[in-house]
């Protein structure tokens, strides 16, 4: 299994200069260890009731991290398209994949949250067609040559970016089952468009952390399922998962929830029971989080995504010894 980690770029109230630089100690420490990936979330708005906090944007966050490694790669985790300017989005996209080197990787989905589609002005329902549409823009755009593109949702003239990539970034695409929640529209199941944009586009799959281990069995079966009807090869598409994650040093699992349960309503807030809460990531021992990652690297998990709960770069020592190194040669 392979790791990436999610910077803990978290929009807290008590941020400042000196909490948001550790940001930087958190990516060097993780090229160090041999992490593949440096992720970065986007959360425009704090969802009020359903997360406790917004996320630094991610773009730049991910340009800041570039800038202060050399060769770990950096990622979305995720952007979310329709609610951005695809030509401005592809500009943007193409510099940073040019300035790190070319180690950017696209990471998509379409949003959920009706608050940031409305000051974005649009349409909740459009997410799933604009997003498509400007993957088709991005790969027309990135070749460097003029673009006249009259779409459903697009429309511009002899448009052409610099600087053109000749390795355009790997693109992941998330999405899948979640636990149900009622301020999420999203379908508790795989929804058809997006199971379509996985196995037709997308290089890797990043599994959602809002649902449960059976829920993402059953969706990379479904997966599986569907690249077999279509001919795609399996080997052509990466199982990834995201999910957060903080190890109390300690074998009794109440002690470990008494400790991560705050750290955890701190970010998802408390609109969801500390039981669901626990249905969708990782709590409890680092014996059960072991058994929880195990049954997933069963099922065929190929890449995992662990996301801090805080700023304690201390986390990603015992993420090493209780968890990566009883993954790492699977």
């Amino acid at each position: 299994m392979r790791f990436g980690l999610m910077l803990p770029s978290y929009s807290f109230s008590d941020l400042d200069y000196q909490k948001a630089g550790r940001l930087r100690d958190f990516a060097r420490r993780a090229e160090v260890m041999g992490f593949e990936t440096l992720w970065v979330a986007e959360h425009l708005l704090t969802a009020r009731g359903l997360y406790g906090t917004a996320w630094l944007s991610p773009l730049e966050t991910l340009a800041f991290a570039a800038g202060a490694t050399s060769r770990i790669k950096i990622a979305t985790g995720i952007l979310i398209p329709p609610i951005r300017n695809p030509v401005f989005m592809a500009k943007e996209i193409a510099s940073l994949h040019i300035v790190s080197g070319g180690r950017f990787e696209l990471g998509v989905g379409v949003g959920w949250d009706a608050h940031e589609f409305a000051v974005a002005g649009v349409k909740l329902s459009e997410r799933g067609g604009r997003t498509d549409e400007i993957l088709d823009i991005f790969a027309k755009l990135w070749r460097g040559e003029p673009v006249t593109h009259h779409g459903r949702y697009y429309r511009f003239d002899d448009v052409a970016i610099d600087p053109p990539l000749s390795d355009p970034p790997k693109l992941w695409v998330a999405g899948g089952s979640k636990v149900k929640t009622a301020l999420s529209p999203d379908p508790e199941t795989i929804a058809p468009t997006v199971l379509e944009r996985i196995c037709r586009r997308a290089d890797g799959w990043l599994a959602r952390a809002a649902g449960s281990t059976p829920s993402v069995i059953a969706d990379w079966r479904q997966i599986t399922r569907r690249l077999d009807e279509i001919g795609r090869d399996r080997n052509m598409l990466v199982f990834g998962h995201l999910n957060f994650c903080h190890i109390v040093p300690t074998d009794d699992e109440a002690t470990a929830l008494k400790v991560q349960r705050p750290l955890y309503e701190r970010i998802m807030g408390t609109h969801r029971s500390f039981e669901h809460l626990r249905t969708c990531y990782l709590t409890g021992t680092a014996a059960q989080m072991r058994e929880r990652l195990a049954e997933l690297a069963e099922a065929g998990l190929e890449y995992l995504v662990l996301s801090p709960l805080d700023y304690e770069l201390d986390q990603l020592d015992l993420w090493e010894s209780e968890l990566l190194t009883h993954f790492r040669a699977m």
